[in-house]
């Protein structure tokens, strides 16, 4: 066993020649690669979308318009801010499988399965964009830029989002994301989470590589400054902006609820949002944080603390005025729905470790250094009323992205690199 001092400069190093030779990669290839046209669904014929005028309402007040109107028809422009690390994926999962069944026209990344994150929303980096250009779903990590994103979509978008306790949410950043955040190398005890916690302000670099996944890392994803005082006054401004801009915040400890909240909004079918966990993590054998820790990590994400409780009190009077006995109903059909797609679908019925996983189209993006996230192996025989539902309700995210023909150029070199280094 290696000691921890000599662990940490061979992590360092690891990592330096890591980023050399992908930095290296990059503008070899940059020189040369010109991406090619995207030949997917994107560029098949969408159904019609709007046009994409700036509104002259806001998301809410246009939902309120389109109600009243008559009868719920169901809703097709949508915006998903894919927030880190609070079943997103999942979410992301159910969007693509619904654009797909509609042939909708997705506002896709170019080159990697984001849109450039850390870096602010742009449309000039949405694939095969053009001036004047309107798409029906944007669903890719981003880190969101309100006025850029409106105006790719029509005036009744649905923007929606999903939330995480924030203590819950750091632990899984740091677990996900440490490896590639340089201020952890300093953490040399066997509980790195736990040392962090315990001083974070004597290893917290705010200007550091990769910093903003350690702190705050919700408030960062809707383009608010993570840093900011908890105590100041823009901290509950941004929070109402979010709540006049997003049209449904979901609550990833009550996704089932959440997603029947949803299912309601868009007026969509049960098979609409039926799903399984995608890209969850293998339980750590740190125990989960509790007590003073916890405590800890909600003081340390004070901005996300201060959101998530704005929003987990409006998502409760969500529930209440749509009907705690009909919710519960709905929870429970959906709740079965799943678990028949289940006995269907995976083989064995649950989620294994990647090395168990079979199909190499079934693979999840693992983080760096570890095999953490679990996947699913299809079930080999399948009716053919269900076979093409079960691939996609499977298929991990980057995977789904080739298959709707996006550019992953910069991913599939990242993977290459890895995979020759063995991280």
């Amino acid at each position: 066993v290696l000691p921890p001092q000599k662990k940490h400069w061979e992590s360092m190093a690891k990592g330096l020649v890591l980023g050399a030779l992908f930095t290296s990669f990059l503008l070899l290839l940059y020189s040369y690669v010109v991406p090619p046209m995207h030949t997917g669904l994107a560029s098949t014929t969408p159904e019609a979308a709007a046009s994409c005028s700036p509104p002259l309402l806001e998301p809410e007040a246009v939902t309120r318009a389109n109600r009243s109107a008559g009868e719920c028809q169901p809703r097709r422009n949508i915006v998903f801010l894919k927030t880190h690390k609070t079943a997103s994926s999942t979410l992301l999962n159910i969007l693509f499988r619904f654009g797909q069944k509609h042939r909708l026209k997705f506002a896709f990344p170019n080159g990697r399965n984001d849109f450039d994150y850390p870096t602010f929303f742009a449309r000039s980096l949405v694939q095969d964009y053009r001036p004047g250009a309107c798409f029906n779903i944007i669903c890719n990590h981003m880190r969101f830029h309100y006025d850029e994103v409106r105006g790719l979509v029509p005036p009744n978008a649905t923007f929606i989002t999903v939330l995480r306790d924030p203590a819950r949410l750091f632990e899984s950043s740091f677990h996900y994301f440490g490896p590639v955040v340089p201020l952890t190398w300093k953490l040399s005890g066997a509980d790195k989470l736990a040392e962090f916690l315990q001083d974070p302000d004597r290893y917290y670099d705010p200007n550091g590589f990769n910093a903003h996944y350690l702190r705050n890392l919700l408030f960062f994803d809707l383009g608010y400054d993570s840093g900011l005082d908890p105590g100041s006054p823009q901290v509950q401004e941004h929070i109402l902006e979010v709540e006049r801009r997003f049209h449904l915040v979901l609550l990833q400890e009550y996704f089932d609820e959440s997603l029947v909240l949803l299912k309601d909004l868009l007026c969509w079918e049960l098979e609409d949002v039926l799903y399984f966990k995608l890209n969850a993590r293998r339980d750590s054998p740190v125990p989960r944080l509790s007590g003073e820790l916890y405590g800890r990590a909600t003081a340390w994400n004070m901005l996300d603390a201060h959101l998530y409780r704005h929003f987990n009190a409006s998502f409760w009077r969500k529930v209440e005025a749509f009907g705690r006995e009909r919710m519960a109903r709905e929870v429970a059909a959906l709740r079965r729905a799943n678990e028949r797609m289940r006995t269907i679908c995976i083989d064995g019925g649950h989620a294994v470790d990647a090395a168990a996983i079979q199909d190499d189209a079934m693979q999840p993006w693992q983080p760096l250094g570890t095999k953490s996230i679990l996947g699913y192996n299809l079930k080999k025989s399948i009716g053919q009323r269900h076979a093409q539902l079960c691939r996609r309700m499977l298929t991990p995210e980057i995977q789904y992205l080739m298959d709707l023909g996006v550019n992953l150029w910069v991913t599939k070199l990242w993977k290459f690199i890895r995979d020759f280094l063995r991280w």
